[in-house]
Order: structure tokens, then sequence, then C-alpha cells
């Protein structure tokens, strides 16, 4: 089982470090989306810059690069808490060796681990994205406000593997959003006009 799961790890590490926003922004649109928006390889700037279709594409395949590790972990049965491949798949997002160890902002590869972990925490956190997002007009607090609220339900469950996963997932989605918050208090974050925009690539 060791063996098995080192495997596994590695395998979660690399399926997470996939980085889709930029292979679908580059195969299907010529473009680079690093160049373009936030920078940001994630399911946000994918929106803002390639549109609806591309954005809900790099969306599910995210999910599935947090979900797809758990699931496996679940049926070999391994012996390491399931919900820890999912987070080293969202550490893989964030830094993808494919990308010189720079990549996106673990939300969605993390919600994936978690929906294939704990689907009720799940919906709890995706309710509580849309409502802020809904209210506020911005991912990157609606973002942190989940990983917040993560956290705070963790904590409610008693479940230690989740209450370890939330704690890093917490301090790594607010960090990595640092510059969001500063921007959300300066007034110049952008909103999520992208959810009705057509593609902007100029």
């Amino acid at each position: 089982m060791l063996i098995t799961n080192i495997v596994l790890f590695a395998f979660s590490y690399l399926i997470g470090s996939i980085p889709f926003a930029l292979i679908i922004g580059k195969l299907f649109y010529n473009t680079d989306i690093r160049a373009h928006g936030s920078g940001n390889v994630g399911t946000s700037n994918t929106f803002r810059i390639l549109g609806k279709k591309a954005g809900i594409i790099v969306l599910i395949c995210d999910l599935f690069k947090g979900a797809i590790p758990v699931w496996i972990a679940l049926l070999l049965g391994s012996d390491i808490p399931v919900l820890f491949f999912g987070l080293v798949a969202a550490i893989g997002h964030v830094y993808s060796i494919f990308l010189k160890f720079k990549g996106g902002k673990a939300v969605a590869t993390g919600g994936g681990a978690i929906l294939a972990y704990a689907p009720l925490v799940f919906i709890i956190l995706l309710a509580t994205f849309l409502i802020v997002l809904y209210t506020s007009k911005y991912v990157s607090l609606a973002s942190v406000s989940a990983s917040i609220v993560f956290l705070i339900v963790s904590l409610i469950t008693r479940d230690v593997p989740l209450i370890i996963v939330a704690v890093v997932l917490a301090v790594v989605i607010s960090v990595k959003h640092i510059s969001n918050m500063k921007r959300i208090k300066l007034g110049t974050e952008p909103k999520v006009s992208f959810l009705t925009k057509k593609r902007e690539v100029k």
C-alpha cells in the first residue's frame, strides 16, 4: 500500500498540475490566457477572456482534477485519508510543474476534492459562493468567503481530515487573493461582468 499511496500522491499532483485553461485557450482560441485579464490560469479568468463555453469546460475539468484522485483512493482502499489526495491535486493546480510552479488559486480543484469526499459540505460551500457572488459581484470575495465557511463547517463536523484540508485551503485561497482584496478596498477589482459578456481578447 505504501507504493500505491506514493504513486497516487504523484498522480494527484500531476493531474492537478494540468493547466486546462491554458490548454483550451491555446488549442481552441489561439490565446495564451496568461497574457490577458488577471493572467490567472483558472476558471474565472477563462470566463472573462474566453467566454462562457470555455469557462464551463475549464470549470468542469478543474473540478474533476480534484475529485478523481479522491475517487481513485476510495476505490483502492487507501489507508491514508482520501481527501488528502484531493488536496495534493489542488496544490498542484496552484504550483503546477508544467508552469514553473505557478498556477491558479485552488478554488475549483479544491471544490472538486470536497465534492468527492463530502457532497453535502460542497453544496453548502457552493451556496455560499453563489450568494456572495450574487450580492457582491466579486468572484474573489466569493472564493475567500467560501473558504472561510468551509473552515467553520469542518470544525462543526469534527472530521479531522476535513479540518486539516479546510485549514490549508483557507490559507492558500486567502493568500492567493490578497491582491484582489486590496483592489476591492480601492474599488478597482473587476466585477463579474464576464458572466454576461462575450470573449474580450484584444
